[in-house]
């Protein structure tokens, strides 16, 4: 790659993050938190009202929430839902998940947005707001973002890594060359945020008809987030939504409006399937919208948009610390684009049996719902890919067969493995201290096994992310710097 001709004023850190939300403070505040410089650019101020879309908390991303401390911060401020009702009949049981979090956190995203940026803040991320990146260029050695002030100026960040947080429209993307093929897969679904003088019983549900489908959501506040969608409406995201149009949609699918009135807010967007062909390109790598977009069926984006910088994080931080080799890096794209693809496929299917047209279709759909909801391993598995515990990263060559799974179904002598995880370092956990331990990993002792089915007999090297990164003889980890 060509050198770049840097000015003479541009402002040097290790890793600038663009984009504000979810995807962009957790990546921001885990660089941080590890002895990172790092910069977070975002158009908006923190001032500017952010009334978003996103209103569902996932297990796995509590789970990645608990290991940073800030779970229960987010949970004493939501709704749990354990049981979930889909279309007209089938139930879903996330009491049954295999975690301490077994359940849905109904929050807002702004809430979501609050903790994780209390927590760039504490870890000292540098907040450039009110900037609009205009340009971004590389070579081989660093990243220069050009960005324009609010009052016209510029500013040069030179950095060693970017990361592109800055949604479906990403301006990262569009400079470092990476398409974003995909389709817009439903036209014109209707938000609205209101009061309900007769509120629905379940305290999340989703019924959906042949012309059209609502879900009504309990912030647990007295609001109600309301999705609502109708065959034939082909309004474009600009053009406002009236309560009387989000009204007639619920009465058609559920047979009543609940007494909606006093919105606070209302929008309309269109739908896409979109998948980035690459999460990384040198210096800079993709996450959240910006390196994937899909149905808000489950409740999947911002989840996997959190985990995207769950999953970043800590490699950035490894090898810029120089505990990690640099190919290291190359296991975010190898790692979450499959997972990008695999939410793409979950909502999308999700959102196909919502909008079936066919009673035959419908009454099909049902009947295998309540099947899969019958047989506890199907049940168990279905909540597991909705919830994100069901995910296992693909072992490098050679590696045990567990590699790539949680680690939170480790049973440790005195605590849990979130808390050990909490320092932001490796684990090892092994009945004996391995020999010459490297600083940033720290041994723990095993209960009497590993998971309910082998005893620990080898070491178990557990990353920062919660997931298992080895076992076996530690200085065969691929990954050591």
């Amino acid at each position: 790659m060509p050198s770049l001709n840097h000015s003479g004023d541009a402002v040097f850190y290790e890793v600038v993050v663009v984009g504000g939300g979810p995807t962009g403070l957790m990546a921001a505040a885990d660089l941080a938190a590890a002895g990172v410089r790092v910069a977070l650019a975002e158009r908006r101020r923190h001032s500017d009202p952010n009334v978003t879309r996103a209103f569902g908390v996932h297990a796995a991303t509590l789970e990645q929430l608990d290991i940073r401390g800030i779970a229960e911060d987010l949970i004493s401020t939501g709704n749990r839902v354990q049981r979930v009702r889909l279309f007209d009949a089938v139930r879903v049981d996330l009491a049954r998940l295999p975690s301490r979090f077994n359940y849905l956190l109904i929050a807002p995203q702004s809430q979501t947005e609050k903790v994780l940026r209390d927590r760039a803040v504490a870890a000292g991320v540098e907040f450039l707001s009110g900037l609009e990146v205009m340009t971004l260029t590389q070579d081989d050695h660093e990243v220069l973002t050009r960005a324009r002030r609010e009052d016209g100026s510029t500013v040069d960040l030179r950095s060693r890594y970017a990361v592109g947080a800055d949604g479906v429209g990403s301006t990262v993307r569009r400079h470092i060359g990476v398409d974003f093929p995909g389709k817009s897969v439903l036209k014109s679904i209707m938000l609205a945020d209101v009061r309900m003088t007769d509120p629905p019983r379940q305290r999340l549900a989703m019924t959906a008809v042949g012309e059209g489908f609502t879900v009504v959501v309990p912030f647990g506040d007295g609001w109600y987030r309301v999705i609502a969608w109708r065959r034939g409406s082909q309004a474009e995201p600009n053009e406002p939504v009236q309560l009387d149009e989000v009204r007639w949609v619920a009465e058609l699918t559920l047979g009543t409006d609940h007494g909606m009135h006093s919105p606070r807010w209302l929008s309309r967007f269109h739908s896409d399937e979109r998948l980035a062909a690459a999460y990384r390109v040198g210096r800079v790598f993709l996450a959240g919208d910006a390196a994937h977009v899909h149905s808000p069926a489950g409740g999947l984006g911002m989840n996997a948009a959190i985990q995207d910088a769950a999953n970043l994080g800590w490699k950035l931080a490894a090898v810029l610390r120089g505990r990690a080799a640099e190919s290291l890096l190359d296991t975010y794209q190898a790692e979450r684009r499959p997972v990008g693809s695999q939410v793409i496929r979950t909502s999308g299917a999700l959102l196909r049996m919502a909008t079936m047209k066919s009673p035959l279709g419908r009454t099909a759909r049902n009947m295998l719902g309540r099947l899969v909801a019958s047989v506890p391993a199907a049940a168990d598995h279905a909540a597991g890919t909705v919830s994100g515990l069901s995910l296992r990263y693909k072992p490098p060559k050679g590696a045990d067969r567990r590699v790539g799974r949680r680690a939170a179904a480790l049973s440790l002598a005195d605590r849990r493995m979130h808390q050990v995880l909490a320092s932001g370092d490796f684990a090892v956990v092994s009945t004996e201290e391995p020999d010459g331990l490297p600083r940033h990993v720290r041994w723990v002792q095993p209960e009497a096994q590993v998971n309910e089915s082998a005893q620990i007999d080898e070491p178990v090297l557990v990353r920062p992310d919660g997931y298992i990164g080895w076992i076996g003889d530690l200085s065969d980890y691929p990954f050591w710097a």
